[in-house]
Order: structure tokens, then C-alpha cells, then sequence
């Protein structure tokens, strides 16, 4: 199975989900780092890295 960009807002949000029910209080960086990675995605700046 190959991993597109279509792929890693899901993988995200499930290890963000796991990482939230060890441990809550990461909740507010958790949703940040999230979203600003989502938005790189969206943007397409993680394509000029290879990502």
C-alpha cells in the first residue's frame, strides 16, 4: 500500500486521536500541530520536500 496525501490527514488524526486519549492535556497542541499540518498539506508545501 503506497501513502498519498489523501492518506496522511487520516493517519494523522488517528494518532492524534490515540495520543489524546493517553494523555488530554496535549489536546490544545495536538489540534494545533494538526491543523497546521493539514494546511501545509492543502497547500502543497510538503511536495516540494518529497513528502
Amino acid at each position: 500500500m503506497t501513502i498519498t496525501a489523501a492518506h496522511v490527514p487520516a493517519i494523522v488524526a488517528l494518532v492524534a486521536g490515540i495520543f489524546i486519549l493517553i494523555m488530554p492535556r496535549l489536546l490544545n497542541y495536538i489540534v494545533a500541530i494538526y491543523l497546521i499540518f493539514v494546511g501545509l498539506v492543502g497547500l502543497g508545501v510538503l511536495k516540494m520536500f518529497r513528502f
